[in-house]
Formats: structure tokens, C-alpha cells, sequence
């Protein structure tokens, strides 16, 4: 083949090249057809079942921490808040660390998950401290005391045959904890009772549904009332709880 054949030829395969380039941008960029994936299988990599959980958090107190004084004082609360109520959060996600599969629960189904579950007794108490004490914050309120009103009232009264009756039960159930523990008022089957529990336990972990609670660990009371527990317990009933906190519970 001649120089100028050859010449001729490659000017052909550029002038092809450039108006097929023209008519492709012409139509615009190419398009894809889906493509059918057989079944039970996804086009993104599955979750691993080991990812890293959020931890849990500190919740904020729902008043300051002299909003309750002078019955509980701010003394009181930066070492029962700031100090057990962190550590109990500390320790949680520390023991989380090597259970991943817990790790990625709720608090509420962690603390019903390993409940009653003697290899889990570190996760358990840990877990149920800080749901047990960030609802003893919610359950006192500046404005709290006396008694409550309208449905919650008088669910109190067919349960106990009064709010008098109630606070006898209520306060009972505080001084006679032995040791460290909570006093509860919860619904179970429509009806209202008083519990007391030892510890961590939480009447939650067996599905009763808590609407207040009081904790008598010393560290709860012993700065501001020492040894007089049933001081303590008559002005949280009488100063501090949060009846409108309870109701909202009850629902």
C-alpha cells in the first residue's frame, strides 16, 4: 500500500472515530439495565453482626442540682449523680465491650436480656442502676409532695383503700428494705402495688410497668439525713414526688 493510500485510510479511521464520538454524546451517557439478584441475596454487604455499638450516656437531671434542696442538697446529688450514677454508666459500657451482641440492645432490653442470668450479675447490676436511678431522678420533683390527682388517684384508692394507706405501704417498704435497695409503685394487671427490691433489682426486668420509685442506698440520704432513714422517706413523699411523672406513666 501506498504512503498516500495509507494516509487516506488513517484520515477515514479518525473522521469515523470523531462522528461516532459525536453521536454517542449526542444520545447522552449510556445506560444500565438492573440486574436480577437471585433471591435472599442483597446487592450491599450484609451488617456485620459485630459492629460497635453507641455507648451508653449519662442522661442530663431533669432540674438542677440544687433544685431539690434543702431536703436533698446539691452535696448530696453531685456525689449520688455525678459520681455512682456515672460510675454505673462507666462500668456498663466497660463490661460491653467484650459482648457486642448486648452491646447493640436498648437499656430496657439489655437489663430484661440478662436478667436473672448469674454469668451476666456484672452487666444486670450495672445496667439496671443507671435505668433505676435516672427514673428515681424523674420520679422527684421541685414542685413534688402531697398527693396526686384525677385517674391516678383514684386507682390509689381501689388498690389501697386510700392515699393514706398507700403512703403507710409505700414508706413501710422503704424503712424495711434490708440494706441497700428501692421502694416501687407499679402496675401489674391493672392494679396498683408497692415493692421493695434489694440492690439493682428493678421490678421492670419481670414486665411490670413502674410508675415511681424511691432509692434507699445510703448514698441516696445519709449526707443530709445520716441514719434517719424513715426522716428521709417522709420528706420524699411529703417534699419531692413527682405525682405528675407517675401519671404520665400510668398512661
Amino acid at each position: 500500500m501506498t504512503d498516500f493510500a495509507s494516509k487516506s485510510l488513517d484520515r477515514r479511521a479518525v473522521l469515523g472515530g470523531a462522528l461516532a464520538g459525536t453521536a454517542i454524546l449526542a444520545l447522552g451517557p449510556p445506560t444500565f439495565s438492573a440486574v436480577s439478584l437471585p433471591a435472599g441475596e442483597s446487592a450491599a454487604p450484609p451488617l456485620d453482626p459485630h459492629f460497635k455499638a453507641m455507648a451508653h450516656e449519662l442522661p442530663p437531671l431533669p432540674y438542677a442540682d440544687n433544685a431539690l434542696a434543702p431536703t436533698i442538697s446539691s452535696n448530696t446529688m453531685g456525689f449520688h449523680y455525678g459520681k455512682h450514677h456515672k460510675a454505673y454508666v462507666d462500668n456498663l459500657n466497660g463490661l460491653l465491650k467484650d459482648a457486642p451482641d448486648l452491646a447493640a440492645l436498648s437499656l430496657d432490653d439489655l437489663i430484661k436480656k440478662v436478667a436473672g442470668d448469674a454469668g451476666k450479675a456484672g452487666i444486670f447490676n450495672n445496667a439496671a442502676q443507671v435505668w433505676n436511678h435516672t427514673f428515681y431522678w424523674k420520679s422527684m420533683s421541685p414542685k413534688g409532695g402531697g398527693q396526686p390527682t384525677g385517674k391516678l388517684l383514684d386507682l390509689i384508692g381501689t388498690s389501697f383503700g386510700g392515699y393514706d394507706k398507700f403512703k403507710d405501704a409505700f414508706a413501710t417498704a422503704g424503712k424495711t428494705q434490708f440494706g441497700s435497695g428501692w421502694a416501687w409503685l407499679v402496675l401489674d394487671n391493672g392494679k396498683l402495688s408497692v415493692e421493695k427490691t434489694a440492690n439493682a433489682d428493678t421490678p421492670m426486668a419481670r414486665g411490670k410497668k413502674c410508675l415511681l420509685t424511691m432509692d434507699v442506698w445510703e448514698h441516696a440520704y445519709y449526707l443530709d439525713f445520716q441514719n434517719r432513714r424513715p426522716d428521709y422517706i417522709t420528706a420524699f413523699l411529703d417534699k419531692l414526688v413527682n405525682w405528675e411523672f407517675a401519671a404520665q406513666n400510668l398512661g
